[in-house]
C-alpha cells in the first residue's frame, strides 16, 4: 500500500466526527473559554475547521512559517463549515496528486524564520492527524461545558452510541 492511500484512508476516518463536533459549536460562545489560559471557542472550532488544510501545505509547499498567519474571521457555523469543507477539499486534493517519493522529502515548520520542526513530510501529515485529536478533545470538553451533546468519535459517548456514528 502507498504512503498516499493510508493518509488518505485516514483522512477520511476522521471527517464525519470533525464535521459533527464543528456543526455542534454554539453560535453566540465564541468568546467563551473554560479558563483565562485556555483559547476562545472560537478560536479552537476554527483550528479544527482549518487543520485538513494544513495537510495540503505540507504537500504544496517546502516550509510554512506561523508568524503572521491571519485566521479567517467567521461567526456562524455555516462559515465555519465551508472552511471545514474547503481545508478538507484542498487535503483531498493534495494527497490525490503527489506521490510517496514527494512524502519522503523533508518539511519544515517555521515561525518567525526558526525552524521549530523538520520531518518528512508524510510524518509531520501524521503528526497533523495526532494534533487534530488533541484539540478536537479539547472541543469535546468545550462542547460538554456548554451543554452540547458529545459526538461519538472513536468510540461512544454518553450521548452517542455506537450506533449513531
Amino acid at each position: 500500500m502507498k504512503i498516499t492511500e493510508v493518509l488518505l484512508a485516514q483522512l477520511e476516518r476522521e471527517v464525519a466526527a470533525t464535521r459533527k463536533m464543528q456543526e455542534r459549536v454554539p453560535e453566540g460562545k465564541l468568546d467563551w473559554k473554560p479558563h483565562p489560559k485556555s483559547m476562545p471557542l472560537g478560536y479552537l472550532s476554527l483550528l479544527v475547521a482549518v487543520m485538513f488544510g494544513w495537510i495540503a501545505k505540507m504537500v504544496d509547499l517546502d516550509e510554512l512559517d506561523l508568524a503572521g498567519g491571519d485566521q479567517p474571521q467567521v461567526t456562524t457555523t455555516a462559515e465555519r463549515l465551508a472552511l471545514f469543507d474547503q481545508s478538507l477539499a484542498e487535503a483531498r486534493r493534495a494527497l490525490s496528486n503527489t506521490t510517496d517519493d514527494h512524502l519522503l522529502q523533508p518539511w519544515q515548520l517555521k515561525v518567525a524564520g526558526r525552524v521549530v520542526d523538520e520531518k518528512p513530510r508524510h510524518i509531520m501529515i501524521a503528526d497533523t492527524f495526532s494534533h487534530l485529536a488533541h484539540h478536537r478533545g479539547q472541543l469535546t470538553v468545550y462542547l460538554r461545558l456548554n451543554d452540547q451533546p458529545i459526538p461519538s468519535i472513536y468510540g461512544p459517548t454518553a450521548d452517542e452510541g455506537w450506533e449513531q456514528k
